[in-house]
């Protein structure tokens, strides 16, 4: 089993759904999910290039999008709003969704909108940012030398409030240490890798690495090119994305780390080319697409990595943070 630490699989869903499509996890991409062995994941509401230029509008319309697909589809899609429902989800055999938002650029200043999002659209999860320079703080796209504002704080402090994740990935090096310096709980880097074995700044120094780890936090794996290699990305392959495992698991354990794939595969060029070198697949060889996952679990167990292991960096690491974090609900005595 594998728990997809981030996955933008609803940016398919808003795409295909405002052209008028329905049941499009169920269509389109549950098969290969299954197949994959991808038991489900934290799916967020992204802002995806061009329409950051109007992220309040993209953002209703992700929300409608994917509301209307969880309702729709609840034979296949348990929503993850306390850890309980994983237990019910994984009983049920269904496709575990945890709705996250990565970015905040959408709510401007207002941070009390985090309720909204929280109580009405179910999300447990958020970055402060995509690589944009918003309102809240810095993405790797923005100012180096500009990290949290005072509502980012505040942002930080009402994020562990409601219980929701809070995530440091696609956050700049000021950005990333401020919100070290605020937060009080696990902070997880949902899809980020080394920097040991490549410069990308999207990836983590060993400093960075080694706050997540202290915070209690996890790292999912990244399978961009990108971000696996600096030498030869053209060429990166499973095996170069378990490199950076081997290197996390000795700097501070493997119980920091877990899976945050980025399948880009139904993304179209347009928007990959705000982001990526490689328009046509991102993702390194051997981890295209879901039903490549196994392809990982295949080069951990040649590594020699025990089946505990495996299935910590499956899925055992992220259900302990999330359960740490958003927690089971408090039940009556009757």
């Amino acid at each position: 089993m594998v728990f997809d630490c981030h996955s933008d699989l609803f940016t398919d869903v808003t795409v295909k759904t405002l052209k008028g499509e329905r049941n499009i996890i169920k269509n389109h991409h549950l098969k290969d999910l299954q197949q994959g062995g991808l038991i489900g994941g934290i799916y967020v509401i992204w802002i995806d290039p061009p329409y950051d230029k109007s992220p309040e509008k993209r953002a209703k319309q992700i929300v409608e999008s994917l509301t209307q697909e969880i309702k729709s589809n609840s034979d296949i899609i348990n929503q993850i709003k306390d850890y309980s429902d994983f237990e019910k989800g994984l009983k049920e055999n269904k496709l575990n969704i945890m709705v996250g938002i990565e970015g905040l650029s959408h709510i401007g200043e207002d941070v009390d909108k985090l309720h909204y999002f929280h109580d009405v659209v179910g999300a447990r999860h958020a970055s402060l940012t995509w690589n944009e320079q918003n309102a809240l703080a810095t993405g790797v796209g923005g100012d180096p030398t500009r990290g949290l504002t005072e509502t980012g704080k505040k942002a930080v402090k009402k994020l562990e409030e409601l219980k929701m994740l809070v995530d440091v990935s696609h956050a700049n090096e000021k950005t990333f240490w401020d919100i070290m310096d605020v937060a009080t709980g696990p902070v997880i880097a949902s899809h980020s890798n080394a920097k040991h074995f490549s410069s990308h700044k999207r990836n983590l120094t060993d400093d960075q690495i080694k706050a997540i780890a202290q915070s209690g936090g996890i790292i999912g794996m990244n399978g961009y090119k990108e971000f696996v290699s600096d030498k030869n990305p053209e060429t990166a392959s499973v095996k170069n994305l378990v490199d950076h495992i081997d290197y996390i698991a000795d700097l501070v354990g493997i119980e920091h780390i877990a899976c945050g794939f980025d399948y880009s595969g139904f993304i179209d060029a347009d928007c990959l080319s705000a982001f990526s070198c490689d328009t046509s697949n991102p993702n390194v060889e051997g981890l295209k697409v879901f039903t490549d996952t196994p392809n990982l679990i295949k080069e951990l167990q040649n590594r020699g990595y025990s089946k505990d292991e495996i299935d910590a960096i499956g899925y055992k690491n992220a259900f302990r943070v999330i359960k740490q974090v958003i927690g089971i609900p408090n039940l009556q005595t009757i």
